[in-house]
């Protein structure tokens, strides 16, 4: 089958058609070079295959390299097979999955299952994407569980997340330092198109002042219980919330302030491709353009905010108030 075509994948497919690491490579190879094989040094089309070692040598320059070459499944010591199981498994599980229950599925350890599962979410996160048309609609909301001892207002231990969508489009989801109107204004400026045909929001003073000539700004009221006016509403992206919140407590059940800008990647590809019949080739697309993670790179104690779509310097400051606030809460306890 065409590789621009490509099968539709469930389970049972899946297991059928890529149940070995003969017909994974076949299938890498079909996405990864539909018009033939391809040197990646000098881009020659004469090449030989060196059956033994799952290689090829390109017979211009003598470059020799298989298909997972300068991918992201570029040594790897996972079948291939179990690759494909976990992005399969990944791409299409709505609320995600935990990297404990990939071991339970998979039959590897949990280190490799976590380091699999990051890997792939790395490959997800999408610098360039486009901005927000039409009707958008923007909130924020609060990360971080309950903490003993402290009320339901006790925001010490949470961290703000901005949320953009575009009615029947795509979502923006980005950790944002405070909820204060100049970083909720430039969250907007950074991901909605200036001819934006609205944004809808609800009735938080941070946004006030985002409407211009070019765009409306309507809200509504959820103070006074109004949730829908006309056309008017952010239940979609409230939706997204909903979805995230799910996710974190009945999946994932922990998810570090250092590696949330990964998480928020992953769900976004998820809804940004949620009506595509496609998604697992299509993922396994994205990671071929991927480069590897080096396990060094991910557990390093970089700052909070490496995501370089945020702005690293306030997030850290969240970080140290949030780290000021934990210690006066434990002198009061103590």
């Amino acid at each position: 089958m065409p590789w621009h075509v490509g099968p539709l994948v469930n389970l049972p497919v899946l297991i059928e058609k890529f149940g070995s690491e003969e017909k994974c490579r076949a299938y890498l190879e079909e996405l990864r070079w539909p018009d033939g094989v391809e040197c990646p040094r000098c881009e020659g089309r004469t090449i030989s295959r060196i059956v033994r070692r799952n290689q090829f040598e390109c017979d211009g320059c003598r470059y020799q390299f298989s298909v997972t070459a300068g991918t992201l499944f570029h040594d790897s010591h996972l079948p291939l097979w179990k690759w494909f199981l976990a992005i399969y498994i990944i791409s299409e599980s709505k609320k995600g999955v935990s990297s404990k229950q990939l071991q339970r599925m998979l039959g590897v350890s949990y280190k490799t299952a976590w380091y699999l599962s990051h890997r792939i979410r790395d490959a997800m996160g999408d610098d360039a994407q486009p901005l927000l048309r039409g009707i958008v609609e923007v909130d924020e909301t609060l990360i971080g569980g309950k903490r003993e001892g402290y009320g339901p207002g006790y925001r010490g231990n949470k961290i703000n997340v901005a949320g953009a969508v575009q009615r029947g489009g795509e979502i923006r989801l980005r950790v944002v330092p405070n909820r204060r109107r100049a970083q909720m204004h430039g969250f907007i400026r950074a991901n909605v198109a200036d001819d934006a045909e609205a944004i809808h929001t609800d009735e938080f003073a941070s946004y006030r002042g985002i409407g211009d000539g070019n765009t409306r700004h309507e809200t509504v009221e959820h103070k006074a219980d109004e949730y829908v006016r006309g056309d008017v509403h952010t239940n979609t992206v409230e939706s997204a919330w909903s979805l995230l919140k799910r996710s974190i407590v009945g999946s994932y059940h922990h998810v570090s302030l250092k590696h949330l800008p990964a998480y928020l990647d992953e769900m976004e590809f998820r809804f940004n491709r949620r009506e595509n019949p496609y998604l697992f080739r299509d993922t396994l697309m994205v990671l071929l353009g991927g480069d590897a993670l080096p396990y060094a790179k991910l557990i390093e104690r970089k700052p909070i905010g490496a995501d370089p779509r945020a702005n690293d310097a306030a997030i850290r400051e969240t970080a140290r108030l949030m780290e000021r606030q934990r210690r006066y809460a434990e002198r009061q306890q103590s």
